[in-house]
């Protein structure tokens, strides 16, 4: 070991379109919004995380909220630099020491993603005393998060439905055979309640008050095994303009989000039908994993078991899958090196 080497920090980083969770000496050490609260004025950030979240559809003309990743990758190059290094400097091995360590840093991306947006990525962990930066493809990170052996000549089957992005990937040896990289999640899930919402109740509610809706009553079938309780959501009335108060259930949520569910089916079909037939035979033994936060949603394991007539498995403790898996490939970095884009 080199003295530079004592000197450096290793974190495994998902940098989300929805959450950026950070793992250092093998533990979560950060998991917050990817939102920054920036001054118009001076165009400088003023809060990070959870305080920016909070802020969220109640700042004045002076402050703006923005979301530095879109569709998983990043949108406001300033805002991510600002916000990778503030959520740095909150890792308690890092925060208060004189002289801020060197980092060695495993970042994860989506599978569909361009040269160039690979560049913002490392550009943006290098400006924060980065030595060096790794990146790591979502749906092998998710599918090493899993507990699934990715270097087994064995086909497994991984759907990975994040803020941004959902990736759907077929893995063996090491590599990913099959892919599809899809700019339809828990975004599009949100904005189609809030939509919804406008349409049928003239009712305008801001993305917070949607996304409540999804977590608690979100629904992938019309009807569940279990009841879900129906829930009050505010908003303002469209036509009277006064704030109003309705009631909403899981049904009518399951409508709102039908249409981008069934394209990720259609993707799922389509990922199969480009499957090896030797590897196909693999799937339909092991079955689909399915990770990330749209994982959580009522009945979508069902729904993807109905579609492919296939077992499907939730990982464990979903949202976390991908940086776990980072986490692990982190650790292990001599091992899983070959997973790796400089």
């Amino acid at each position: 070991m080199g003295l530079l080497d004592m000197f450096t920090q290793e974190i495994a980083m998902d940098l989300g379109t929805a959450n950026t969770l950070i793992i250092h000496n093998n533990k979560i050490v950060i998991d917050q919004p990817s939102i920054v609260a920036m001054d118009r004025t001076t165009g400088k950030p003023i809060a990070v995380g959870e305080q920016a979240k909070l802020m969220q559809g109640k700042t004045h003309e002076n402050i703006k909220t923005v979301r530095p990743l879109k569709d998983g990758v990043i949108a406001d190059f300033h805002a991510s630099e600002h916000m990778i290094k503030e959520f740095i400097k909150q890792i308690p091995g890092i925060r208060g020491r004189f002289i801020q360590p060197a980092l060695r840093i495993v970042i994860c991306i989506p599978s569909g993603i361009t040269e160039v947006e690979k560049r913002a990525v490392k550009d943006s962990a290098l400006k924060v005393n980065a030595k060096e930066v790794k990146l790591i493809y979502e749906p092998m990170a998710a599918a090493i998060g899993a507990g699934i052996d990715v270097q087994n000549p064995e086909g497994n089957m991984i759907i990975d439905i994040g803020g941004g992005t959902t990736e759907i990937a077929v893995i063996a040896l090491g590599g990913i055979v099959v892919d599809k990289s899809l700019k339809i999640a828990g975004d599009v899930f949100t904005n189609d309640i809030a939509y919804f919402l406008r349409s049928y109740y003239n009712l305008y509610v801001g993305e917070r008050t949607a996304e409540r809706i999804k977590i608690e009553i979100g629904s992938a079938l019309e009807e569940l095994d279990y009841p879900l309780e129906d829930i009050p959501v505010q908003g303002r009335d469209m036509i009277t303009g006064k704030p109003k108060e309705i009631m909403v259930n899981y049904k009518e949520v399951f409508k709102a989000l039908d249409k981008s569910i069934m394209r990720i089916e259609d993707a799922v079909m389509e990922t199969l039908s480009m499957t090896p037939p030797e590897l196909a035979a693999d799937i339909y033994k092991t079955g689909i994993y399915l990770a990330g936060g749209g994982a959580l949603l009522n009945g979508l394991a069902d729904r993807i078991h109905r579609k492919t007539g296939l077992p499907v498995c939730v990982a464990e403790d979903p949202l976390r899958a991908v940086v776990r898996g980072t986490g692990i490939a982190l650790k292990n970095i001599n091992k899983f090196r070959f997973l790796m884009n400089s």
